[in-house]
């Protein structure tokens, strides 16, 4: 078996060292062939450096990189062109400053060419490049990789810093359209997409490929892909972990399987696959390299919680702004969200969480956001909590409210109803319970059904006030009517929260079957 490319992201490296190489060359062929202006969105760590590292060996004409690979017959190796490169997450902006960072790559591009290049602006400076890599060595294939990193690393408290950013990014991309005669393709890649007027206001001729379904694979491992360049480690780990290749199969389509950006292809998350097979076992490999803490804090705020299942329009996605975050838009565009379907006669996507990973790690950190409970203590609270409810043991349940509540530092308890219903919510849903919030009815909306075999449980939430009146307020408007036919056991339980005892002060409970109150 050839060795695993973690964390290797050039493909002179992958191709030259024996590394695993899963051949997306047909796909790279007829981009490459379109001589576009390409835009394409994914979330980090799903192999966009490595897509751009093959669009610059492969103009380069490095044919023996290609060797063996769908594209090596296909391609005209006597043409080659020149390749101007900008990975941002190697600029060291960080440390120089933006402009001052792209100046110096710039300048040492110059250099190394020989080019006579005397502008000192920075857009001028670009512009000249790109003339004079045409005029000695034709038409320039521009490849930005991450070109939104300088700012999308400063969302939160150091806005202003990415505004700054953006704004020389925008007049540093201004240049790109007028530029046109000098260019064969540009191929620029990001995890986030801001708007066309924010960044790329001139540029009006960029393809925006991110959800176009001919390159929904053009990154992440397809099924077939998966079971037929990783055969052989997939035997081991079956063998390994005691399965058949089969349930393997399942496990791991279960685990790494499901994103989607057109809601009809669906792909792996490959760094997690690779990680998988390299340690032989499961775990959160993707979602454990950068927890997504501003964005976490966006959501406390907002106190914005049950997103998995939601449906949204086109424009959703189009864009986000740094005045307006839209909370979707960030969750879709950074992977912790994906397009489960389209309804193509609404125009309406349903995205949800794309896999186990992703699920169990997000609602972990958001059950800490919320309550202040380490993620790594709420896997231990949620069992104690699916056993109590399943043995109608509400005294535990109640217990373990207030370990959730005693848990938030004073400073964090909020005058809102809301903010502890969404704590109770996402520890359900961890749980992976069968819990609706919100539900509507004919006469209002019950807060939190949770649904067994053989019961139901019909919560209602009340702040300050009194766990009998949000009981009364169950039955009075019907929030478990729907549920006494089923012959389940229907458990009501009022729930009273208080902010000065920082507790659940209250649990009203009334049990009914069959209609009749027992």
């Amino acid at each position: 078996m050839q060795k695993l490319p973690v964390g290797i992201q050039s493909f002179r490296k992958i191709r030259e060292g024996g590394y695993l190489y899963i051949d997306k060359t047909r796909y790279v062929y007829e981009l490459a062939t379109q001589s576009g202006y390409y835009f394409l969105s994914r979330p980090r760590r799903f192999g966009k450096s490595l897509l751009v590292s093959t669009f610059k060996e492969l103009f380069e004409g490095c044919k023996e990189l290609f060797k063996g690979l769908w594209i090596e017959d296909h391609w005209n190796w006597e043409k080659t062109n020149p390749v101007l490169y900008i990975p941002f997450s190697s600029l060291g902006y960080k440390d120089l400053g933006l402009e001052r960072a792209l100046h110096r790559h710039l300048d040492k591009i110059i250099e190394a060419r020989g080019f006579d290049v005397e502008e000192e602006s920075l857009s001028q400076k670009f512009e000249e490049l790109l003339k004079a890599f045409a005029q000695t060595e034709g038409r320039v294939v521009l490849l930005i990789d991450e070109y939104d990193k300088p700012i999308i690393d400063y969302l939160g408290e150091e806005i202003a810093q990415a505004k700054e950013n953006q704004q020389i990014l925008k007049n540093f991309y201004s240049v790109i359209k007028d530029s046109d005669p000098y260019i064969r393709m540009v191929f620029i890649t990001g995890v986030s997409k801001f708007s066309r007027v924010s960044i790329f206001s001139d540029l009006n001729n960029l393809n925006d490929i991110t959800m176009s379904p001919r390159h929904s694979v053009l990154l992440g491992y397809t099924q077939s892909e998966l079971e037929h360049f990783f055969a052989g480690y997939l035997s081991s780990f079956a063998k390994e972990n005691d399965m058949d290749e089969e349930q393997a199969l399942s496990a791991i389509k279960n685990w790494y399987n499901g994103y989607s950006w057109d809601g009809k292809n669906f792909v792996y998350n490959p760094f997690s696959v690779l990680l998988l097979f390299y340690n032989g076992m499961f775990s959160n490999y993707w979602f454990n390299t950068a927890t997504p803490t501003f964005l976490l804090k966006l959501i406390r705020k907002e106190i914005y919680y049950d997103f998995d299942g939601i449906k949204v329009g086109t424009t959703a996605f189009d864009s986000f702004d740094l005045e307006h975050l839209n909370i979707e838009a960030l969750l879709f565009q950074t992977g912790y969200l994906t397009i489960k379907e389209y309804d193509v006669k609404r125009r309406l996507y349903t995205l949800g969480y794309p896999n186990q990973e992703v699920k169990e790690s997000m609602l972990e950190y958001l059950v800490d956001t919320f309550s202040e409970v380490p993620h790594t203590q709420v896997r231990s609270y949620a069992f104690e909590v699916a056993d109590a409810l399943e043995q109608e043991d509400l005294t535990k349940v109640r217990e373990i409210f207030n370990v959730l509540l005693y848990s938030l530092p004073h400073q964090l308890h909020q005058e809102t109803e809301k903010f502890y219903h969404a704590i109770i919510h996402l520890f359900f849903k961890y749980m992976d319970l069968d819990v609706h919030s919100e539900v509507n009815t004919a006469r209002g909306r019950a807060d939190t059904i949770v649904i067994f075999d053989d019961k139901v449980y019909c919560f209602e939430f009340k702040l300050n006030q009194s766990a009998h009146e949000a009981l009364e307020q169950i039955k009075n408007r019907g929030y478990a009517d729907k549920y006494r036919d089923t012959g389940k056991k229907i458990i009501l339980i009022g729930v009273n929260f208080s902010t000065e005892k920082r507790e659940v002060e209250e649990f009203a409970v009334e049990v009914v079957k069959s209609g009749k109150a027992v």
